[in-house]
């Protein structure tokens, strides 16, 4: 099986993505690599890095511009079709690779998944979904951001394909899908909100409206909204960590707590927040595509890489996409 890593996406490549791409070497045997990017620049992070690999399980393919996130969505498709996203996904789509996976542009390779992949059949609208934090481990939030406005149908594929993945990569038996609402009646919230109630109703998952104080909580597994909503609560839940550090130092500073004591108490957090960590996933796939296109956060870990890989390695393993396109007939 061979995935292709783009070597020039995140916030700190070339570094992070070629050695989280070795990783991912170390850890799944039969398992390939290829390096997207330019030639020079991964060949010397290679050299640097520490890491020993099978120099028969990696190859590189060049690409001269890199897109960066000061570029539009579809400068991908038009003036930069020789970047690492664009040549990745076509040579996924080529079959000279298995899946394609990066931590860059988010709408440059949502753009390039859906143009050059195309859509499953059946699929209305790919969606993307955002792995969030629970009191149960990581849950999906989907749409996170593709689609601000939905249609009835498109939230019932939308809790379909998110439970397949759900249940197959981060291994929810069961998962359960909630509508995200302003209140737990059927009753409530807007026309398009109520519809998409009743649609949903035919899933045997399907648990009914949840609120805004349901999803921490963990009371579904994926927590089912427009992109538009989903953004905002992907956002504010990315800030919980920082606030809560900062909360934490100001009011030891005023108690004069001793430093022994703040040193006890940030461990504490960080063994709290640990059941939040993104990184055992790294990334998650465009669903509904005709392939595997993985993003990743852009200050994605190394860790966080070498997982993203192996995650795409796991839906192609447990026929993800197959899965999706049987439910939706």
């Amino acid at each position: 099986m061979v995935i292709a890593v783009d070597a020039v996406g995140g916030d700190h490549y070339p570094e992070n993505p070629v050695r989280g791409g070795l990783e991912a070497l170390k850890a799944q045997p039969d398992l390939n690599v290829l390096f997207v990017g330019p030639k020079d620049l991964i060949t010397k992070e290679l050299s640097r890095a520490d890491i020993e690999y099978d120099e028969h399980r990696v190859d590189i393919l060049h690409t001269d511009s890199v897109i960066t996130m000061d570029d539009s969505a579809s400068s991908v498709l038009k003036e930069k079709r020789d970047s690492s996203i664009s040549m990745g996904i076509r040579a996924h789509k080529a079959g000279d690779c298995h899946a394609f996976v990066s931590a860059g542009h988010t709408g440059a390779l949502l753009a390039a998944s859906t143009v050059y992949l195309g859509k499953l059949e059946g699929v209305l609208r790919p969606t993307i979904g955002a792995i969030y934090p629970t009191i149960n481990g990581v849950r999906l939030l989907i749409d996170a951001g593709a689609n601000l406005e939905l249609k009835p149908e498109m939230y019932y594929q939308f809790g379909l394909m998110g439970s397949i993945f759900v249940k197959e990569i981060l291994g929810v038996e069961g998962p359960k899908i909630g509508l995200v609402n302003v209140g737990e009646e059927q009753e409530k919230g807007t026309d398009l909100i109520k519809d998409a109630f009743k649609r949903l109703s035919d899933l045997d998952n399907f648990i009914g409206n949840i609120e805004g104080k349901d999803i921490l909580t963990g009371k579904c597994d994926v927590f089912l909204t427009d992109g538009f909503t989903g953004n905002i609560i992907l956002k504010f839940g990315e800030s919980i960590p920082s606030i809560l550090k900062m909360l934490f130092e100001k009011h030891m500073r005023e108690m004069n707590v001793s430093e022994e004591t703040q040193q006890q108490v940030y461990t504490l957090l960080s063994k709290s927040m640990h059941t939040f960590d993104y990184e055992h996933v790294g990334g998650i796939p465009f669903l509904g595509v005709d392939g595997v296109s993985f993003v990743g956060h852009g200050g994605s870990t190394v860790n966080a890489i070498k997982n993203m890989i192996l995650n795409a390695s796991y839906c192609i393993e447990n026929g993800v996409n197959e899965k999706i396109k049987a439910s939706l007939n």
